[in-house]
């Protein structure tokens, strides 16, 4: 296993730390985790050099930190540093903050999160929790030892991502970030932007939720044709890992073989610096993916406004990531919680009035009922 510096108090954190949103499951129910299995995956990442398990206090619909806890008994929780994260969406009142805290510290059996983040910020979720002055009640728990360092993770844009880090001091950040993300959320300008205050950066999906990794047939005969063996897993966590201010990179494993297989690519990195032939390999790749479209939309707006309000171009996108990535499952969340019911294609009534604007000619009521099948729950 490498390492590399991470924060203020000069830890070495290893190059692939352990996320636990997606721990094996004995059915259907996210909540019903696979524990004896959950427990051998922590354990061998602790046994082969992982020093870093990320959780939250909703992954696995609020069992992950339990199943942390549990397995790191034993003498793993001296072995590791801890992450976990305080949810905005249920911090109504300042008491929401001491009682989530204290159920954390329960469930993760400690008395210390060593990383503790706020969650998933965005503009509206950091005004929220700015109201509640978040940053005072860190503080004590900071000063009372319960916190070792403050970080937060963040899903929005980069001027936003900016203006948070500016806002305070912080310990440390997370961000999405991958060869296809890098306009993305806080994308690279938020990453150099961190790396100029001397923030380190860890990097979650960095497999975007495992799509990279099991890309479709045109994107492996690019990397087949390369002549380079490297998995697809492999190609993205190198990249990552050789992206300039990027401390630690997380991976969401969900079984033994997920587990072996990063942990073999970590330790095999060598110097994380890809080549100019790697990197224009990564560039023919990225390119493929986003020439790949289910629907020949542009983005162009020229169809909106809807007379009916259905989010025309955003129907498309959703449903064309699901295609690209050959992955349903976060399209299908953003089209059943990022649109209004309104704004969605199942509101179409097929006036066709956005057929003579389309410059595409696309025929837009037909789409938008193929979205619908598609990302319907």
């Amino acid at each position: 296993m490498h390492y590399r510096k991470f924060g203020k108090d000069k830890f070495q954190s290893s190059i692939l730390g352990f996320g636990a949103m997606r721990l094996p499951l004995n059915s259907q129910d996210t909540a019903d985790i696979d524990l004896p299995q959950a427990t051998r995956m922590i354990r061998l990442a602790v046994d082969s050099g992982i020093n870093y398990i990320d959780t939250a206090y909703g992954y696995h619909n609020g069992k992950s930190e339990t199943a942390v806890g549990q397995a790191l008994r034993d003498g793993y929780r001296e072995k590791v540093r801890l992450a976990t994260k305080l949810p905005y969406w249920a911090v109504n009142s300042p008491e929401d903050m001491d009682r989530i805290f204290a159920e954390q510290l329960t469930r993760l059996e400690t008395g210390k999160i060593d990383y503790y983040l706020l969650h998933a910020l965005s503009k509206t979720a950091w005004d929220k929790l700015k109201g509640f002055k978040v940053l005072e009640w860190a503080q004590s728990k900071l000063n009372a030892g319960q916190i070792g360092s403050l970080g937060f993770s963040f899903h929005d844009g980069p001027e936003v991502f900016k203006q948070i880090i500016d806002e305070h001091a912080w310990d440390f950040c997370q961000i999405q970030y991958n060869y296809m993300d890098t306009e993305n959320q806080a994308g690279a300008q938020g990453l150099e932007y961190a790396a100029s205050k001397n923030i380190p950066v860890v990097v979650m999906e960095p497999l975007r939720g495992g799509s990279l990794a099991n890309p479709l047939e045109n994107i492996r005969e690019i990397f087949t044709k390369s002549g380079i063996t490297r998995t697809p897993a492999e190609w993205a966590l190198l990249w990552a890992w050789s992206q300039p201010g990027i401390s630690l990179v997380l991976s969401g494993m969900s079984n033994l073989e997920q587990v072996r297989d990063n942990l073999r690519i970590a330790e095999n990195s060598g110097s994380w610096k890809l080549s100019e032939n790697d990197l224009k390999i990564i560039a023919e790749v990225k390119k493929a993916y986003l020439d790949s479209k289910a629907i020949d939309c542009t983005q162009c707006g020229y169809c909106m406004p809807c007379s009916y309000g259905v989010n025309i171009p955003a129907n498309f996108a959703m449903y064309n990531e699901a295609e690209r990535y050959n992955n349903y499952n976060g399209p299908k969340w953003q089209y059943a919680n990022r649109l209004k019911e309104g704004e969605r294609a199942a509101a179409c009534t097929g006036c066709r009035r956005c057929l003579t604007k389309c410059p595409q000619k696309l025929e837009i009521p037909d789409q938008l009922e193929k979205v619908h099948q598609a990302l319907k729950s």
